[in-house]
């Protein structure tokens, strides 16, 4: 028999072997992460990433301080030295924990895939994903790769030895697009134009559904409709929350190869070269799908897309349930009297913010929202706000108070459904009041 001693080096020798074991064979795989994007007011930002570790580990195992996070990112159409070509650095992780291979907690038991959070913030590039490109004028996403590397061991079976350690991690895996990832994509031809498209259908019900149709802004032209719906938050209408209140909505985006304002004879000349193209779309889509309610078809879009939409329902009276023009670029003085009564027949509800340097409400929205009242529009609304800030209490300047964003940037708060007005006496927010619009 062993002695006791001989006992103890023998299961000591065993105890390295197996921990020597684990570790090697962790490094032996080539293990790989996968990328979470969600999108936030400020754009579409990868708030996670899902490293797979090739070993079951308990709950608990690790901890904010065990990897080092650290991303390159490329815009390849940018030049060397231009804003966004390269932007580089370490991700502050704030949370992580052990999970499934879809990133889903394990509370009780053992996992293979580690969650790491990170920090996100306006003013934070290092995660966002997509970049704005000033010779193109538009929008785009961005090339990142990340190395995820282990600082710290992490315990296979507490107080009974293994260990993972010198994990290196930079294989990529594979991305999430959160909501972006429930849109299909699309094109279609009309004459000598070409419209891409995002669309969203809801679950099939026995009822008739709305159409909710947005334009996007001058930055997310193109041919990649993911960019249209991505690189704002307009994802958002096809989140549970919207959702709900329109009892099921179909959502479909339309993306301008150029810019919705490129007009017959210049820019934003009270034309687009794109009108005739996009009612076509719109048509197409309800006509496609059956279940679409042809009484409570909604559009609206933000600066580009707003004059998009203005032209719209004044060279469509009556077909709109509603409409909602954010931001918009129609300049008031290219609307005749005619145009006004024919814009009557749409109920609309105008969004801007006053310090809007790029789109001034006082030559757009104001005084068209003035005539129509004055010619006696009886379900037109404006929402002015002073300024476009941060409403979630997430990000603040130095002094404490919330975050400041561009003043263009009013759509934020229609994506948050934050604009309410008392209609009657009885105070509604701007999606409330559009989903019980019909023609």
């Amino acid at each position: 028999m062993l002695k006791m001693k001989e006992m103890f080096l023998l299961v000591l020798v065993i105890a390295v072997t197996f921990s020597f074991a684990i570790s090697a064979s962790a490094k032996e795989k080539k293990e790989t992460y996968r990328t979470v994007i969600e999108v936030q007011d400020f754009g579409p930002v990868i708030t996670k990433v899902i490293v797979e570790l090739g070993i079951p580990v308990p709950q608990g195992a690790v901890t904010e301080d065990t990897f080092n996070v650290h991303v390159k990112k490329v815009d390849p159409r940018v030049p060397e030295g231009g804003w966004g070509a390269y932007v580089e650095g370490d991700r502050t992780v704030t949370n992580a924990y052990v999970s499934d291979k879809d990133g889903k907690q394990i509370k009780n038991g053992k996992g293979k895939f580690v969650v790491l959070e990170m920090e996100i913030g306006p003013n934070d590039l290092l995660g966002s994903t997509v970049n704005y490109d000033q010779a193109t004028g538009h929008n785009d996403w961005v090339d990142y790769d990340y190395t995820i590397t282990q600082v710290e061991d992490i315990k296979v079976h507490p107080g009974k030895g293994g260990t993972i350690s010198d994990l290196v991690i930079d294989t990529f895996g594979g991305e999430t697009r959160v909501l972006i990832d429930e849109f299909s994509t699309g094109k279609a031809t009309y004459g000598d134009v070409t419209l891409s498209y995002a669309d969203f259908k809801p679950s099939k019900d026995k009822g008739k559904n709305p159409l909710i149709i947005w334009l996007h802004g001058g930055g997310e032209g193109g041919t990649d409709p993911t960019i249209a719906i991505g690189a704002n938050k307009a994802v958002a209408f096809a989140s549970k929350e919207v959702q709900e209140i329109y009892g099921g909505a179909y959502v479909l985006a339309p993306q301008a190869p150029t810019y919705w304002m490129q007009g017959e004879t210049g820019t934003a000349d009270g034309t687009s070269i794109y009108s005739h193209a996009l009612m076509e779309l719109i048509k197409d889509y309800v006509a496609n799908n059956p279940d679409i309610d042809p009484n409570k078809i909604y559009i609206g879009g933000a600066s580009n897309g707003g004059y998009m939409t203005m032209l719209m329902i004044r060279d469509n009276p009556g077909y709109f349930a509603a409409a909602f023009p954010v931001c918009e670029g129609l300049n008031n003085t290219l609307l005749t009297d005619e145009d006004i009564l024919n814009m009557m027949n749409t109920p609309i509800w105008f969004v801007h913010a006053k310090n809007d340097t790029v789109l001034n409400p006082e030559v757009n929205t104001i005084p068209t929202y003035n005539r129509l009242i004055e010619a006696g529009a009886k379900d037109v609304y404006l929402s002015l706000f002073e300024d476009v800030h941060d409403t979630s209490g997430l990000y603040k300047n130095a002094n404490g108070d919330p975050h400041q964003y561009d003043g263009h940037w009013s759509w934020i708060y229609v994506f948050n459904n934050e604009p309410i007005i008392a209609i009657n006496g009885e105070k509604t927010s701007i999606m409330e009041w559009m989903s019980a619009q019909s023609n």
